[in-house]
């Protein structure tokens, strides 16, 4: 059965494995500014179709001085950003994947704020601008997104989450100051990827070159190196696009979607995906919830591209069922 409770800025979604759960929830005073809601997805048990008792989400509602929602193992805390869309979409791949052998999937809560989603809307917006010259005032402090971001995790952490995903690219470039003190890992979704690459064993398309990966992503992306680090550990070599690919493809294209010139739009993208692949890199990381989707299913252009949210969403369900395995 599902629970909702809507009130104004922030959305947080709780989904357990447990009992019936019909309760509001008061959350931690110290979290909860601006005003948050509070929406609960519960698995039915068929057993016991009318008990409310021994629920985490029950007991949480009694007891105003605990912001625990979740006592499982497996529990995940998930941190939405920029994107809806893509925070909903890592969220399908989490319970469609983790739940493919017949089980119940993993019970998570997710943090949705679209205050968060404005502050990151604006810092890439501004990032692009800075790139084009078109207005270097738009730079600004990035101190209140990361307090943003910290305040999430320490609600998650005291939620009951056993580690913390954040399906969000921008989000990563403070990555290390969110996760700082941190009881539960935060998985770094360019080290999932990373590992996922090198794993795979891919093969250099040049004799004796380097392996070599693209990365396709704004300029918010790019110049805070989420994805070059951790690729260039693990001893690829990475491939970016230059200058005049970014103020002649990358931006227009995503400029042409927000008019809506789809068609446009995706043409920019197939030429931004063919400077990259002559290159001779064996994979382009798609690093931009703008780009992911433009694309139809069965583009060709697809199959040479990679797609960071499965490498985090593999990531999460292997990292909590290894906690599972080891209780």
């Amino acid at each position: 059965m599902s629970f909702n409770s809507l009130n104004y800025s922030t959305c947080t979604l709780t989904r357990m494995s447990s009992h019936h759960s019909h309760n509001r929830i008061r959350k931690n005073p110290a979290l909860a500014t601006p005003p948050s809601s509070i929406m609960s997805q519960t698995e039915e048990n068929r057993n016991l179709p009318n008990s409310k008792e021994n629920s985490p989400l029950d007991t949480a509602s009694r007891r105003p001085d605990s912001a625990v929602l979740l006592t499982q193992e497996n529990a995940v805390g998930i941190i939405g950003g920029l994107s809806i869309g893509t925070t909903l979409n890592f969220v399908n791949k989490l319970v469609r994947w983790s739940s493919k052998d017949g089980g119940n999937g993993l019970p998570f809560v997710l943090c949705s704020d679209p205050v968060l989603n404005k502050e990151l809307s604006f810092h890439e917006r501004a990032s692009c601008s800075f790139l084009t010259g078109k207005n270097e005032n738009l730079i600004k402090d990035h101190a209140p997104i990361v307090e943003n971001l910290r305040h999430k995790r320490i609600f998650l952490e005291k939620s009951g989450a056993r580690c913390i995903a954040m399906p969000c690219h921008i989000s990563h470039s403070w990555h290390d100051e969110v996760a700082q003190g941190s009881s539960v890992p935060v998985l770094h979704m360019g080290e999932c990827v990373a590992k996922e690459l090198k794993e795979a064993n891919l093969r250099p398309l040049e004799a004796g070159s380097t392996l070599r990966i693209g990365v396709l992503a704004s300029d918010a992306t790019l110049s805070t190196g989420v994805y070059q680090e951790k690729l260039q550990n693990e001893g690829f070599e990475v491939v970016l696009p230059d200058k005049a690919t970014m103020e002649h493809t990358v931006i227009p294209a995503v400029e042409a979607l927000n008019r809506k010139d789809i068609e446009g739009a995706q043409n920019l993208f197939r030429i931004a995906l063919q400077v990259l692949l002559v290159r001779a890199v064996n994979t382009i990381i798609i690093a931009s919830d703008d780009m992911r989707d433009l694309l139809p299913p069965d583009d060709p252009l697809l199959k040479k591209c990679f797609d960071p949210i499965d490498a985090l969403a593999r990531s999460t369900v292997e990292f909590v069922q290894s906690v599972e395995r080891n209780a």
